[in-house]
């Protein structure tokens, strides 16, 4: 059973003392309830000994004790014979994903777009392709030829010439990034990460024992030069996980010049950069970049699971013929390749993939446009930022009340996804990642209950600003 020290669960609460009076037990426990309800902390995971937090925190016994009675309450936590207090879901624990939206609330905190006519008629085309491929034996790894041919054909075509060989279909681009890690990363060695970041890209690396370090990323800037410049020496990371193109959450997309000096820092210090490449199509203007590999030895992960669908669980790796050798021997102590009548129907939507992007983009364009206006004439002091694709806005809201706006959102009815789900150690109070993915009467549904749920916490915390023109992410 997986276990927080008590220092460890307080650098995912960061800075959850009240300013307003409200008591601390009742602020603790709502602090855990976001953390178990985002996945910070995930269900069947130990808590700290009553004892043991409250001598971290500067606490008495008695308020960490009710603040765990009160999560009891609320079914988030269940005292366990000889394993003290374990966090669990109030339907029960279980070992999926907690984003999982529970009946009833309006999901407004995954970055990702319904599926479009064109996919049923992949799989019927699929269906119609099977037949010649069931003498095969179905155990796939490294994916159909002519899947891969397409892949590599695109790849060349954006400036990277690659041949089939350097290509692997995976079960999507999650499975890519575990799959890496898995292979790449040794218990101990240093994985550089943008900050903010994918959270399930951090999982990943940490599970595979990784240090992480990071750089940051912000709205305004980008990338750091400057740290990006510092990182590398001092550090020596074994990888380099990045997201240069319509970054998660920030939608930043790394200028060419600096994707030139990052691939050349990374060669000069020994590091492996792996660069997800998800979002590289959502441009509004239609304009791809070039891969990140154009300028040197780059492992890149790509997928359709934000351009088409997340329901299609396929994705693929680019890299050298002798990593995508070693992924497929690492492969096998999880999975044993990809299911057929998916790739098929990949096969048949990559075919048309320019025709797919074109309906996406003017998609995208109209639900920005809805999204940026709403925000604008609802919350004048929050600051949008100004975007070219993507899918998602990281909006500073002025004050360090991501973590209770998103759990009042949910009492009115609607997830959010509040900053520290994005960085590391409670950071990014100061943000929601939101999307503009949206059918339009879902996306002003949401922001109707993110504006009840903002003058709730702001009607409890009168002391905060609200409009720091100073904030900035660190």
């Amino acid at each position: 059973m997986p276990s927080l020290t008590p220092r460890r669960l307080a650098t995912q609460l960061g800075d959850w003392r009240p300013t307003n009076g409200d008591p601390l037990y009742g602020v603790l426990a709502d602090h855990i309830r976001l953390l178990i309800l985002d996945g910070r902390i995930t269900p069947g995971t130990r808590l700290p000994a009553e004892r043991l937090l409250a001598q971290h925190e500067g606490l008495s016994r008695t308020t960490v004790a009710a603040a765990y009675a009160r999560l009891r309450e609320l079914d988030f936590l269940t005292s366990v014979r000889g394993s003290g207090s374990v966090a669990r879901l109030p339907d029960g624990p279980r070992s999926v994903d907690p984003s999982i939206t529970p009946e009833g609330l309006l999901e407004f905190s995954k970055a990702t777009l319904t599926a479009i006519p064109l996919v049923a008629d992949a799989a019927r085309d699929a269906a119609a392709l099977l037949p010649q491929h069931l003498g095969l034996a179905g155990f796939d790894l490294y994916g159909l030829t002519a899947l891969r041919q397409e892949i590599a054909d695109r790849y060349t075509r954006r400036g990277l010439p690659t041949t089939v060989d350097e290509v692997m279909v995976t079960l999507g681009a999650q499975h890519a990034i575990s799959l890496v890690a898995r292979a790449l990363v040794a218990r101990g060695d240093r994985v550089l990460v943008e900050s903010p970041s994918y959270p399930h890209a951090l999982e990943a690396f940490q599970l595979a024992g990784a240090r992480l370090v990071t750089v940051p990323v912000t709205t305004e800037s980008g990338w750091d030069d400057d740290a990006l410049e510092q990182v590398f020496p001092r550090t020596a990371p074994a990888l380099a996980y990045l997201m240069p193109d319509f970054h998660n959450p920030t939608t930043r997309t790394m200028p060419a010049a600096q994707r030139a000096r990052v691939v050349a820092l990374a060669e000069r210090h020994g590091t492996t950069i792996v660069a997800d490449e998800t979002m590289c199509d959502l441009a509004f203007d239609g304009e791809t970049p070039p891969p990140l590999g154009v300028h040197g030895r780059v492992i890149t992960i790509g997928s359709v699971g934000k351009s088409v669908w997340g329901g299609i669980r396929l994705g693929w790796i680019r890299a050298e013929r002798s990593t995508i050798t070693r992924l497929a021997l690492t492969r096998t102590s999880s999975d044993l390749g990809n299911p057929t009548l998916e790739q098929l129907m990949l096969l048949r939507l990559l075919q048309q993939y320019d025709r797919v992007l074109d309906a996406r983009r003017e998609q995208l364009r109209a639900g920005h446009a809805l999204l940026t206006g709403l925000l604008r004439e609802r919350f004048p002091t929050w600051r949008i930022p100004e975007v070219r694709g993507g899918l998602t806005l990281w909006v500073a809201i002025g004050a360090p009340l991501a973590s209770q706006l998103a759990l009042a959102a949910r009492a009115h009815g609607v997830l959010i996804g509040a900053g520290p789900r994005f960085g590391l150690d409670g950071a990014f109070e100061r943000y929601l990642r939101l999307p503009f993915c949206y059918p339009e009467a879902d996306t002003r549904a949401a922001i109707d209950a993110l504006e009840r749920a903002w003058r709730d916490v702001v009607d409890r915390e009168p002391s905060q600003p609200v409009n720091d023109p100073l904030d900035t992410v660190v």
